[in-house]
């Protein structure tokens, strides 16, 4: 599970009343305006350091420009341009760039002392991304369950598996542990090689650093909720 406003496009099938987030097709340049318009306003953006916050984010998840670019519907050159500061977001590009990064738009522009660590997100607040976007079979599908808060141990997940067939899921690891839990169907969780199979109401706990894939095995969709911590210091 990735270590991952209204502008979106919501597919045909929606899941609890969420919105799957799918590549932008228009223009970049409709959602972003220049930083090179108005003295003032550079100025005072500039303080925030709103791309170099941008690509902490980015290279701490360990995320290529292209597929941050797959997730939020902009270039990877419109990308890399906000990160050094030739651009800057509209609001509503810069919240759909906070959910894929699991952060609140004031992690952007909120003082360091700033903190927030209660959040409260609705069921009809969260969005729906792919595993990979761009894939014709997603491998599962994902919600991130308390975005606004800026301050966070962990990053907890709703997680939807479709059952695969053909393609096997790809592997992949992240630093720190990464807890399972079962809601509906049947689920089979790949860890270093082995198959471990999960069905509703059971559990896993595992240090995310090793190998690890999930693939929905029963006819319905299995549902879990994913919760990933990050490492002790």
């Amino acid at each position: 599970m990735p270590e991952k406003s209204t502008l979106v496009d919501v597919s045909e099938t929606e899941f609890n009343s969420t919105q799957t987030v799918a590549a932008d097709s228009r223009d970049d340049k409709t959602i972003l305006k220049t930083a090179e318009g108005d003295g003032t306003i550079r100025k005072l953006l500039g303080s925030y350091d709103i791309g170099q916050k941008l690509r902490q984010l980015r290279l701490k998840k360990k995320i290529a420009l292209i597929d941050l670019g797959k997730h939020t519907g902009l270039s990877a050159s419109m990308l890399s341009q906000l990160e050094n500061g030739k651009l800057v977001p509209t609001l509503p590009t810069l919240a759909r760039i906070a959910m894929v990064f699991d952060v609140g738009l004031e992690h952007f522009f909120a003082d360091k002392r700033t903190r927030r660590v209660f959040s409260i997100v609705r069921a009809g607040e969260r969005l729906r991304f792919p595993d990979a976007p761009g894939s014709p079979v997603p491998g599962y599908f994902f919600e991130v369950l308390a975005f606004g808060a800026t301050e966070k141990n962990m990053s907890a997940y709703l997680a939807e598996f479709p059952k695969r067939e053909g393609r096997p899921p790809l592997p992949h690891q992240h630093e720190g542990a990464e807890f399972i839990h079962v809601l509906e169907g049947v689920l089979a969780v790949n860890y270093q090689a082995e198959d471990h199979v999960l069905e509703a109401g059971d559990s896993v706990y595992f240090d995310a650093s090793e190998t690890h894939s999930y693939r929905g095995q029963s006819e319905e969709s299995a549902r879990a909720l994913v919760v990933t911590c990050v490492p002790r210091i």
